[in-house]
């Protein structure tokens, strides 16, 4: 974590560190500009670098905060298996917020950040004001098709030699979901690979796979639908879906699932991305991020 604090990745992150430590565990987070906030969320097994490209546009009107996911990033890593659920990292963003006393936010969520963001907002409605959903879910069980080989590897017997000792998932996860991966420049990938250089540290991305709730038995099932749940709270507040088409993992059916829970939300629709839409088509997001809050001041 240390050597990671001040990286900036020649460059592309020159973002200064901040951390907070709940319940022993530094989280690391990113706090750029001033107004309302902005809180973008990541997934797995992406960290704040996600988000570099909407950092310097949102931040010249607005307070951008990106925080790094535990085991993540520039986030410390426990080595107690137990903490990596979905209750845990909803807790962990839950105490930053509260600790940052966030008032009137947008939340920007992506992937695994989608359940835990809407995790903290089911639980705190009166501090959100919109919700940016991308490539995401949050509904118990799994609303996508069969998971693709790679995730179905991680979530058998043979995932844990794989992810850690291989350090076999991070690579083909990007590469394999981001439609232009010409644009995973070798720095690029240098930034993603670089909070995860020994096996201890990448216990995260195998918990992450592992913790998605198929089936009622499941350890996160109860949490992810308690959030389910909850969403129905948000049928009016201001929601742009935006979706990367090209998506193998959360697919267009997930997306008419958002836009059956939420028919006033306006749909933004990337043929020419997939999973990773941050990496793709940056520059048409932030466009319409911006463009959405200009319209509801």
């Amino acid at each position: 974590m240390f050597a990671l604090k001040d990286e900036t990745f020649e460059g592309t992150f020159p973002f200064a560190p901040h951390y907070h430590s709940i319940d022993g565990v530094d989280m690391h987070f990113v706090d750029e500009g001033s107004g309302e906030p902005v809180v973008m969320v990541h997934g797995d097994p992406t960290w704040g670098y996600l988000y570099r490209n909407f950092i310097p546009f949102l931040s010249q009107r607005r307070r951008c905060v990106l925080p790094d996911q535990m085991g993540m990033g520039k986030s410390a890593n426990p080595q107690e298996r137990s903490l990596y659920r979905l209750q845990q990292h909803r807790a962990n963003l839950e105490a930053l917020l509260l600790h940052l006393d966030l008032h009137d936010i947008t939340l920007v969520l992506h992937d695994w950040g989608g359940p835990v963001g809407l995790g903290v907002a089911t639980r705190h409605p009166e501090r959100i004001k919109r919700l940016v959903l991308m490539n995401t879910w949050a509904f118990a069980p799994w609303p996508g098709g069969p998971f693709p080989r790679l995730l179905e590897l991680i979530r058998s017997e043979r995932g844990e030699a794989f992810v850690l000792q291989k350090n076999g998932y991070l690579e083909p996860a990007l590469r394999g979901t981001t439609y232009h991966s010409e644009q995973l420049t070798k720095t690029v990938m240098e930034a993603y690979r670089a909070p995860f250089p020994t096996p201890e540290s990448r216990l995260a991305l195998l918990c992450w796979s592992r913790d998605i709730p198929v089936q009622e038995t499941d350890v996160s099932y109860t949490e992810m639908k308690q959030i389910e749940q909850g969403l129905s709270q948000f049928g009016r507040i201001p929601i742009p879906l935006v979706w990367g088409m090209k998506d193998p993992v959360l697919s267009a059916s997930v997306l008419h699932r958002w836009q059956q829970l939420y028919p006033h939300a306006t749909t933004h629709e990337l043929e020419d991305a997939s999973h990773f839409l941050q990496e793709d088509a940056p520059e048409r997001i932030v466009q319409w991020i911006e463009a959405f809050l200009d319209a509801d001041p």
